[in-house]
């Protein structure tokens, strides 16, 4: 009953709130059977620390040690460039059970091993701002298909940076993000899969793990939705 219940909601919020293909604007999906065969999927041959295609490798010692892996689904390009700025600046909420679902099955097929979801925390006055955390919906959708549990306060940013596209070079991202997190001991001897929507150079993800690593964390892991190039 409860599950007809469910399927009869879902139908309603179809006819009030359809949704349109993020790369065709056709009706019925955020992304239809056409488009999804064109996004842009991180092909390999990856960076095997940062995850980076190597035809746009970058500095791979500027990220921390205690980040033993950084993979993306995605390039940060196309109707998935879109998706992700409809779910950050749109309230495009929705959408996070799709892209959740491409974060799953990344993270099944590539054999990325952990036993605790971790989203990159937002500092309390963007998230305020914003009203949720994007990170923290997409690890609640990873969760939801892996079973790996979600540790949504285990990490604290504790107080706010400058957007990383505002920063001019690699070494400034970084210094702009140290000391900016705080983890929690319940990290501690567990192996971290940090959850992001979009990585750049990779420096809020190295602070986070540095974070986690002081507090214990047996390894650290990420894994974002896309990657720039």
């Amino acid at each position: 009953m409860f599950g007809r219940l469910l399927g009869s909601r879902d139908r309603l919020l179809d006819v009030f709130f359809p949704r349109y293909c993020l790369g065709c604007g056709r009706e019925g999906a955020y992304f239809c059977a056409r488009c999804r065969e064109t996004l842009p999927f991180q092909a390999p041959p990856f960076c095997p620390a940062c995850g980076k295609s190597l035809d746009h490798h970058p500095d791979c010692d500027l990220l921390a040690p205690e980040l033993r892996e950084l993979r993306s689904v995605f390039r940060f390009e196309g109707p998935l460039k879109k998706a992700v700025h409809q779910l950050k600046y749109n309230n495009l909420r929705d959408i996070t059970g799709v892209l959740g679902a491409f974060m799953a099955d990344f993270l099944k097929s590539n054999s990325i091993t952990g036993d605790a979801l971790v989203p990159v925390p937002l500092h309390r006055s963007r998230l305020r701002e914003r009203g949720y955390n994007q990170s923290e919906l997409l690890a609640l959708a990873v969760h939801r298909l892996t079973g790996l549990p979600v540790f949504v306060d285990a990490l604290k940013k504790i107080r706010p940076t400058p957007p990383q596209a505002d920063s001019a070079s690699v070494e400034e991202r970084r210094g702009a993000v140290v000391g900016a997190f705080r983890c929690y001991n319940t990290l501690k001897g567990r192996r971290v899969i940090l959850i992001d929507d979009v990585a750049t150079s990779g420096a809020t993800l190295s602070a986070c793990a540095a974070a986690a690593a002081a507090a214990g964390a047996a390894e650290v892991r990420a894994l974002t939705l896309a990657r720039e190039i």
